[in-house]
C-alpha cells in the first residue's frame, strides 16, 4: 500500500498556510533547461561553481536564486541558447520585475544584488508589465512538486506561456502545488487551474488575493500573518500595506498592532515526502488593534 504523500496528508489536517512563505527582498530567477538535483543551483547543468557563487550573494543580501524552465518536456535542448532572466524586487507599494536574455548565466555575477534587494532598477533588464507566476516543480526536492506543479504549470502555460514557468524549490513542499507570483512575492499554496488562472488576472489588475495565500515573501512569518489579519479586517486589497514588526502600516496613514501567537497542530505530519511525521505549529493573529496617530 502506497504511504500518502506529504501535500496530501497536509490537506487532510487542513494545517494553515499563512505565515509560511519563504523570506526573499528580491528574487533572481535564470532559465535552466534539462534535469534539476536536489540542491539545483549545484546539481543542474549550470556550472556549479556559477551556482554556489550565486547562492552565496544572496545569502548575503536576502536575494532568493531560482532556476526556471518552460513547462513541458525537460530534454535540454537550448543549452547553447540565449537564457532568460527575470529580476524581481518585493519592496510592498513598488515591486518592480525586469527580464533579460544572456548568452552566458555568468553575467548575473556583474549584478548588484543589494541593489536589487532595495528595490533599485539593475541596469541589466527591461521592464515586465504583467505578473509572473512560477509553480514548484523540483521533484528531487520533493515529488509532491513534480507530481502535482507539473501539470498545473503546464496546463497553466498552454494559455499563458509567458506568463507561468516551472521553478526549482520555493518551500512549503506540503503545500503542493505551490506558485510564487512576481514581482510582489506574494506565495500560495493548494493551487489549481482556475485559481491560478484567476490569481494571475487579479495580479494584473493590482488586487492582492488572500486565498490560499501563505506570505509575501518580503515580511518575516509573523509579519505575513499580521498583513492578512489586517487586510481581512479592513477588506484592503491593494498593494498599500508595510509591515515593521508587529504594526502594519496603511500608505493613508492607518497602522494596526497585531498580535500574533503560535499554535500547536492538531496532529503530526511530515513536512516533506519521506520524513517523519513531526508535531508542528502554525501562526495565527489573535488580536489585532487600530493604532491611533500622535498629534
Amino acid at each position: 500500500m502506497t504511504e500518502p504523500r506529504c501535500a496530501a496528508i497536509s490537506a487532510d489536517l487542513e494545517e494553515p498556510q499563512a505565515g509560511t512563505a519563504a523570506t526573499a527582498a528580491a528574487w533572481i530567477c535564470l532559465e535552466q533547461p534539462g534535469p534539476w538535483g536536489r540542491d539545483a543551483l549545484t546539481q543542474s547543468r549550470l556550472d556549479p561553481a556559477l551556482g554556489a557563487e550565486l547562492a552565496r550573494r544572496a545569502a548575503e543580501t536576502g536575494v532568493r536564486v531560482l532556476l526556471i524552465r518552460r513547462p513541458g518536456r525537460h530534454a535540454d535542448t537550448h543549452h547553447d541558447a540565449p537564457r532568460r532572466v527575470y529580476l524581481a524586487a518585493t519592496t510592498p507599494g513598488r515591486p518592480r520585475l525586469e527580464q533579460a536574455d544572456v548568452a552566458d548565466p555568468a553575467a548575473l555575477l556583474d549584478l548588484d544584488f543589494a541593489a536589487l534587494a532595495a528595490g533599485h532598477p539593475t541596469g541589466l533588464g527591461t521592464p515586465v508589465a504583467g505578473p509572473l507566476l512560477l509553480v514548484c516543480a523540483n521533484s528531487r526536492r520533493d515529488v509532491c512538486c513534480a507530481l502535482r506543479g507539473r501539470p498545473l504549470a503546464e496546463a497553466l502555460a498552454a494559455a499563458r506561456p509567458d506568463a507561468v514557468w516551472e521553478c526549482t524549490h520555493t518551500g512549503g513542499h506540503r503545500f503542493a502545488p505551490t506558485g510564487v507570483l512576481l514581482p510582489t512575492g506574494y506565495t500560495y499554496g493548494r493551487l489549481d487551474t482556475d485559481f491560478a488562472g484567476r490569481l494571475l488576472e487579479d495580479a494584473a489588475r493590482g488586487h492582492v488575493v488572500t486565498d490560499r495565500c501563505r506570505g509575501r515573501s518580503a515580511h518575516a512569518p509573523r509579519g505575513q500573518v499580521a498583513e492578512f489579519a489586517v487586510r481581512e479586517l479592513t477588506g484592503e486589497h491593494r498593494d498599500v500595506l508595510t509591515v515593521h514588526g508587529d504594526t502594519v502600516h496603511h500608505a493613508d496613514g492607518s497602522a494596526w498592532h497585531v498580535t500574533v501567537a503560535e499554535r500547536d497542530l492538531p496532529a503530526a505530519r511530515p513536512a516533506s515526502c519521506g520524513a517523519p511525521p513531526t508535531p508542528a505549529t502554525g501562526l495565527v493573529a489573535t488580536a489585532v488593534r487600530r493604532l491611533v496617530p500622535v498629534g
